[in-house]
């Protein structure tokens, strides 16, 4: 009896010690993980510490540019990654808000993580519209192709024949340019401001010349602002003066007849410089018809990239002309979005290690919205734009020239170097996804939202290739289009490599987290 109580006594005892044995595995978990977190938290924030002074540092660079180059202009830094641009006190704010009822502010507050993020980002992107972009987009060709076509009659392509029909003339089934595959490229903005300085030669000299718009480019501009010019990006607007159809038919009939005459009274008067007369670009001034002059003398080998959509009108003219036509990828479709001089830096930098820029207005006393060949208007906020252009200046985006920098040495060694610019990148980068959680084996692609394939043994028709008239078939479409790997820039195929073949589009205006990446084969044609 003694013996079964013993027993029993013993029997209640095991399960209160079992008990007690995973008590104290689970406080022992419990401990591990307080202390692993403790650790792994402290390493964190010495992590952002180390980050954070990094990016000090470099704001520190750059309020000294900002001093030496800004022309009046201060940086006053708020923490690491804000700082607030100043123009001196008594600077003359004409331009009024009509919309909100206040004069052009003084001061101007930028983030410069994100704005370090956003342009170096760039210098990987492709910025024309593809096909491989259309395929790999979700409902590319449904949704987004019909918002890249005017008088579509649609608001979505749900017959995709119709909407090829459309793009095939301007879209490449691969990206025709490539990150760095050109060493120093010039964007000519069209101010008035070039006329006060003779950057011709200067210009010239880049290895490639990005111009906008309706800008002409002849003699009489020459020493101002050159005679080269291997891309331009033009607006909607723009793209529409040259179509060619009845009403400029009769401009240049107008025009021809007009220059005719004015050649006549130039030589009656002895006016006529070197054997050449100046007939035809004064009339086409004085009519305002510079823009349609220009648009019919276009060197077969100028790349037109249009910025925002396309429609009939255009594509009729395309098909008469032998000139590389493209749309621009990676912009915002709305009212007051980005102008062209911006879009035209963010494709310059999606091709050229260094992006000098003249004809900006970027000096102080600006008054008035002039253009080098038109007269003056009412136009762009000059304040916002002098403030930002020098801030991309100071983080080696581009390099400012203008009037009043033009006597000065050419020295940019207080624009912070390209060593220090990447480890300020890096730093940014690197709080940006410890903000976010995101592994930090993905950097490289971190960004990509939408990934797409291209088949190695699928190159995809050359633009236009199924509406080639005589004088398209003899084009420069294939001297981009079908480039061989071995053709390029050693620098950009050292960065195809380095991005192991994957080509990075927008998904839509600057987000940064917002990619569609295409990967190639390295066996493939670029």
């Amino acid at each position: 009896m003694r013996q079964h109580k013993l027993s029993s006594s013993n029997s209640k005892r095991r399960p209160t010690l079992l008990q007690l044995l995973c008590a104290a595995a689970f406080f022992s978990i419990l401990v591990f993980a307080i202390q692993s977190s403790f650790f792994t938290g402290t390493r964190k924030v010495d992590l952002n510490r180390e980050t954070v002074a990094n990016l000090y540092d470099f704001q520190t660079s750059v309020q000294q540019c900002v001093a030496n180059r800004g022309l009046g202009l201060t940086a006053d830094i708020i923490d690491h990654c804000k700082l607030v641009l100043k123009f001196p006190e008594g600077t003359n704010s004409t331009w009024y808000n009509e919309q909100f009822k206040v004069y052009e502010p003084l001061e101007y507050k930028y983030d410069v993580c994100e704005t370090i993020l956003l342009w170096e980002q760039y210098r990987n992107m492709t910025t024309v519209l593809t096909r491989e972009y259309l395929d790999a987009r979700p409902d590319g060709w449904l949704d987004y192709a019909a918002k890249r076509i005017a008088q579509l009659g649609a608001d979505k392509c749900y017959n995709r024949t119709l909407c090829e029909e459309h793009l095939n003339l301007i879209l490449p089934a691969k990206p025709p340019f490539h990150p760095r595959q050109f060493r120093k490229c010039a964007v000519v903005g069209n101010s008035g401001d070039l006329l006060k300085t003779e950057f011709g030669e200067e210009i010239d000299s880049h290895d490639a010349v990005i111009r906008e718009n309706e800008a002409p480019v002849n003699d009489k501009y020459a020493k101002y602002v050159g005679l080269k010019r291997d891309f331009r990006l033009v607006v909607r607007g723009a793209a529409r003066n040259m179509v060619t159809n009845s009403k400029w038919i009769w401009y240049d009939s107008v025009l021809g007849f007009a220059c005719e005459i004015r050649r006549k009274l130039e030589r009656e008067r002895g006016r006529e410089e070197g054997g050449k007369a100046h007939g035809c670009s004064s009339v086409a001034e004085e009519y305002g018809m510079v823009g349609v002059l220009e648009m019919r003398r276009h060197p077969a080998d100028e790349i037109l990239i249009i910025k925002s959509v396309t429609h009939r009108d255009v594509n009729a003219m395309i098909k008469t002309i032998p000139n590389p036509v493209y749309l621009f990828q990676g912009i915002v479709l709305r009212r007051g979005a980005k102008g062209t001089g911006m879009k035209s830096i963010e494709l310059a930098l999606s091709m050229c290690d260094i992006v000098d820029i003249y004809g900006f207005t970027v000096d102080p006393g600006y008054t008035e919205w002039t253009q080098y060949f038109s007269t003056p208007r009412k136009g762009h906020n000059p304040l916002q734009g002098r403030a930002y252009y020098q801030l991309l200046e100071c983080l080696g985006v581009v390099r400012i020239h203008s009037p009043m920098r033009s006597k000065r040495k050419q020295d940019w060694s207080d624009v912070p170097s390209r060593e220090m610019i990447g480890r300020a990148h890096a730093a940014a980068l690197s709080l940006k996804r410890s903000q976010t959680d995101q592994a930090a084996n993905l950097v490289q692609f971190g960004s990509c939202k939408v990934w797409g394939n291209v088949d190695k043994d699928k190159t995809g028709p050359v633009s236009g290739s199924s509406h080639m008239s005589t004088i398209r078939k003899y084009s420069n479409y294939s001297k981009w289009e079908v480039m061989p790997f071995q053709s390029l820039r050693k620098e950009a195929q050292d960065h195809f490599i380095q991005m192991e073949g994957v080509s990075l589009y927008k998904m839509d205006g600057n987000k940064l987290d917002d990619l569609v990446c295409v990967r190639h084969s390295f066996k493939s044609k670029v």
